[in-house]
């Protein structure tokens, strides 16, 4: 693959998770591929993939499931 950014060639798709909302309107939207570019340094999510998460967030119900999660604040 070729970065979009710089035009180089060897790019890594990568895995990450996202948090979307917050409170009882948390999602955490695991396994998002994401472009990593190794050259220039940019990350980046293609527009297939911001329109897949817009459709998992827009049909929630049906996508996700239910898992307690533990939170952390740093400070």
């Amino acid at each position: 693959m070729i970065c979009d950014i710089c035009g180089t060639e060897g790019v890594k798709i990568r895995t990450i998770s996202r948090a979307y909302g917050q409170g009882k309107d948390l999602l955490i939207v695991e396994n998002i591929p994401m472009v990593s570019c190794p050259h220039c340094g940019e990350s980046y999510l293609s527009a297939q993939t911001l329109h897949k998460i817009e459709e998992i967030k827009r049909n929630r119900h049906s996508w996700a499931i239910e898992r307690p999660v533990e939170v952390a604040s740093f400070a």
